[in-house]
């Protein structure tokens, strides 16, 4: 918390603790967001992965803009200006927001402009702007304009016939100052730059040279945007983007239907109040004054930054195929248990009678595990049902198509599928239609709270009986995100997380809110007192003189995840 925060004299928090106990969650988050950020200043870093720090920092400040600043707007415009547990009012928690977001966003834009940018020049991948181009480069720029980019471009003028144009958010636009010859006054007109043209245009190499040369889409446009009016006189012209507030607001109580409730709550979202406005910082003060106006937008939202604006385009360079410019591959390894043997079949369920695993992601396959254990279960004859949470998957997931086998091959299938998952609720809702035109019984969360658990259960019959397998994880169901984010897996025929797994996808499904649960910790309710719970347990075993620790194998772990950063991990070392 910082030190200006910690000066307000402020009350109680609800629990009635002192409000210096909590951080605020907003600004927890964009110091979260810093570390980001100082990841792609860190030099030791290999380059084209800071590039790829800068794309996804600013691609978090565009949903942080939308959805936290946003709500917090909206709390603000509607009077429910309540306090929050760090004891802050939402108007102090923007005045914070601001602060530190203008500086972060500053110190982004000087870090690609001034190391970065540099950097990548020594490497041999240039960012030119439209002077230094040579003449040849401009005439095939030119010709790309008129073929690709000149018949997509719509201007849109500003005049008593001519409303304001509606800015959709993220969009990156040219400002236009026109004049026509023998009239006095200027006119304003709007110009989108196309999002599905490529953010930074590649420029074709003279010869056989491995380096490469990109130019902005706007630059491109703005030289040439003069063709788009004939008749006027482009004045000047300067670039600008709109971030609008596209948090959800529905009302789960009074919803009938909240998967027809969201679908009309995404469709609103797209209108939202702008949230920010990024300004190129050689926009003319009277441009600038015009769409503060027009777009209702506070000072205090104005963000003047040097060009190029909306650097998430950098995740293009970051993609380049320079692997001495990456971090050097890890090697991805399948459970030493999960592999096939002597030219047989593996059956996961086999080995799942025997032990249980706990699976390191990345490191150890998502493929030949989480997902070799789903298609298993959907072919297994014996395999009765499959029950399992999506909060997200990815655009051709066989997961999805594991439980749709299953449910055409006459299994009980049931899907948890959160549509309330942030920026994945029309691609949540678009699952859910497919699955249930297979035949697998769909439910939508609960009402009040997102289901983020990672949970699958399968029943077997086996020898007459019920078997029950288990996958508890900490990553979604996603075999593309499983290759690059760290998470945890457990695989397990343990009775016990059987019986609680049943419990729980009861209460998901249906009502059962008095469920007790022996081997999970389900929060909302649960979690805490749990984890207390074994705190003061190790406590305990301290005061006897037991051996005791929250991390009693903290050094051993260590050793590990050195060993998975720079080779990968061995065969066997995680689940031993």
């Amino acid at each position: 918390m910082s030190e200006e925060t910690m000066a307000i004299t402020l009350p109680a928090s609800p629990d009635g603790l002192a409000p210096d106990r909590y951080l605020d969650r907003e600004l927890s988050w964009l110091a979260f967001n810093r570390r980001v950020l100082e990841m792609a200043e860190d030099s030791s870093i290999p380059l084209l992965e800071r590039v790829n720090y800068l794309s996804i920092f600013a691609s978090n400040m565009d949903e942080f803009f939308m959805v936290r600043v946003a709500g917090l707007q909206r709390r603000l415009a509607t009077g429910l200006a309540v306090r929050s547990p760090s004891g802050l009012s939402p108007k102090e928690v923007l005045s914070s927001i601001s602060k530190e977001a203008h500086e972060l966003q500053l110190r982004h834009a000087h870090l690609f402009l001034d190391v970065i940018e540099p950097e990548l020049e020594k490497n041999g991948i240039h960012l030119v702007r439209w002077p230094e181009l040579r003449d040849d480069e401009k005439q095939h720029l030119q010709s790309f304009f008129e073929d690709h980019i000149f018949p997509v471009l719509t201007p849109l003028a500003v005049d008593p016939a001519h409303p304001f144009p509606y800015i959709s958010g993220l969009s990156l636009n040219l400002a236009v100052v026109l004049k026509k010859a023998g009239t006095p006054g200027e006119h304003f007109a709007r110009v989108k730059v196309p999002p599905l043209l490529p953010r930074f245009v590649l420029i074709p190499a003279k010869d056989d040279t491995s380096e490469v040369r990109y130019v902005p889409l706007e630059d491109v446009i703005g030289e040439f945007i003069s063709l788009l009016f004939p008749g006027m006189e482009v004045v000047q012209h300067h670039n600008f983007r709109v971030t609008r507030n596209e948090d959800l607001d529905v009302d789960e109580d009074e919803g009938e239907n909240l998967l027809l409730a969201l679908e009309k709550e995404l469709l609103r979202r797209r209108f939202g109040p702008p949230v920010r406005l990024e300004i190129a910082n050689d926009m003319n003060p009277q441009v600038l004054e015009l769409l503060v106006r027009e777009l209702d937008i506070s000072s205090q939202d104005v963000y003047t930054l040097p060009s190029p604006l909306d650097l998430t385009g950098l995740q293009d360079i970051a993609s380049l195929p320079r692997p001495e410019l990456r971090n050097r591959p890890h090697q991805v390894l399948t459970n030493r248990y999960l592999r096939p043997r002597d030219d047989e079949e593996l059956d996961v369920f086999s080995v799942l009678k025997k032990r249980e695993l706990l699976v390191h992601h990345p490191y150890e396959s998502f493929s030949t595990s989480v997902q070799e254990f789903l298609e298993q279960a959907a072919q297994d004859p014996d395999v009765l049902a499959i029950k399992q949470t999506l909060y997200r998957t990815s655009g051709d997931s066989p997961v999805v198509d594991a439980l749709i086998q299953a449910a055409q091959a006459g299994k009980q299938v049931l899907a948890l599928v959160e549509i309330k998952a942030r920026f994945d609720e029309q691609n949540n809702i678009t699952w859910a239609r497919k699955l249930e035109q297979a035949g697998v019984h769909v439910v939508y969360g609960m009402v009040g709270l997102k289901t983020h658990c990672k949970l699958a259960l399968v029943i077997r019959q086996e020898a007459g009986q019920l078997v029950r397998y288990c996958h508890i994880g900490t990553g979604n169901y996603n075999p593309k995100t499983a290759r690059v984010y760290e998470d945890f897996g457990l695989l397990t025929s343990r009775e016990e997380v059987g019986e609680d797994l049943t419990k729980l996808f009861n209460h998901l499904s249906g009502y059962a809110p008095e469920a007790k649960f022996k081997t999970l910790l389900v929060s909302p309710v649960g979690v805490r007192e749990g984890l207390t719970e074994l705190i003061d347990q190790e406590i305990g075993h301290h005061a006897a003189g037991k051996k005791s620790g929250i991390d009693k194998d903290q050094q051993e772990r260590k050793k590990l995840h050195k060993k998975c950063r720079t080779t990968g991990p061995t065969s066997g070392d995680v689940q031993d």
